[in-house]
């Protein structure tokens, strides 16, 4: 049987090489012919294309190239200085979207070892909020708009997806923080439908780092479930995640549903499925977080004992500008 184009990664077009590099076919092309920096294989059909290796040369020369290498330079240095060099910038440059390059290269080898290198050195540098904050939630982005593409497998999202979960709940487990008579109780989850779970994770562990109760329902979790929380446990906050495209819940009415029925909680929302909409309609208790750093800076606020009613008004206020959610 003849195999497609989109075949599980048997055959990298030149599209698929300008989607995950972020370098134009165009200039792919000159470089193949000025600087004979690889030569593409062939179909049948005289249709050019790239195996994993060149792939994995073309994402490292990328590196080199953001970070001020010439492409005359790069392609005078042999494989192993490549390589050495990408190493070098993965480890002790700060600059995060050479970092973020470099975790992509990784996911599209299925390389954990050197995934979690790249994880672990950051972390020790930034802390675990920023390298999520500033590295692994744009690079999360980035695998998103690969996925739609064409460019990536689900074998690639998944695989990258257990790694940083791994790391958060190691991190959650490792915290020795307890909740005190002042902290706050969250209901934190996400609505059938949604599968997304690494955000809602990393809130767990930002508001257990803080010091406040969390009941944790995860993915997946069905409305009528909620009832019997509030019933038992009384939350002050509920936090919630919308993300996926193809999310069966209808937003609205999500959203409609949790103000009518829980009017007296502070409902606090993201998602780009939330912080993208201009026109969804929002309870006064409801406010939308347009990216990690909302949820931070409301933290604040909590801690600093600022009265919520005071603010109340801002929470059916977005600004919707390049807004993703987390």
């Amino acid at each position: 049987m003849k195999k497609g184009k989109k075949d599980f990664r048997n055959k990298l077009f030149i599209k698929d090489l300008e989607n995950i590099s972020g370098i134009k076919a165009h200039t792919i092309r000159i470089w193949e012919q000025r600087y004979k920096i690889f030569e593409p294989h062939r179909t049948d059909t005289g249709i050019r294309y790239y195996d994993e290796d060149q792939l994995r040369l073309i994402l490292n020369i990328s590196i080199l190239n953001n970070n001020g290498y010439k492409i005359s330079k790069i392609a005078e240095m042999g494989l192993d200085e490549i390589l050495e060099k990408c190493q070098q910038l993965s480890e002790n440059k700060s600059k995060y979207d050479g970092q973020i390059q470099a975790l992509i290269s990784t996911m599209m080898m299925f390389d954990e070892k050197e995934f979690n290198k790249i994880l672990s050195i950051n972390i020790l540098k930034l802390g675990l909020e920023d390298t999520m904050t500033q590295i692994v939630f744009p690079f999360i982005a980035q695998i998103g708009l690969l996925w739609l593409s064409g460019s990536i497998h689900p074998a690639h999202e998944h695989f990258i997806s257990n790694l940083i979960r791994q790391r958060l709940f190691v991190a959650i487990d490792n915290l020795s923080i307890r909740p005190s008579s002042d902290s706050k109780k969250f209901l934190v989850f996400v609505p059938s439908g949604e599968s997304h779970d690494l955000s809602i994770l990393f809130a767990n562990y930002v508001l257990r780092s803080r010091g406040h109760e969390v009941i944790y329902l995860g993915s997946q979790t069905p409305f009528e479930d909620l009832y019997k929380i509030f019933d038992l446990r009384k939350p002050d906050f509920i936090f919630s995640i919308i993300t996926s495209l193809n999310s069966n819940v209808s937003v609205q009415t999500f959203i409609n549903n949790l103000g009518k029925y829980w009017k007296e909680t502070q409902i606090l929302l993201s998602g780009s499925q939330v912080s993208n909409k201009k026109d969804l309609k929002l309870a006064e208790n409801i406010r939308i977080f347009s990216n990690p750093g909302d949820l931070l800076e409301f933290l604040v606020e909590i801690k600093e004992n600022l009265k919520y009613k005071n603010s109340i008004k801002s929470f059916s206020q977005q600004n919707n500008t390049n807004n993703t959610g987390f």
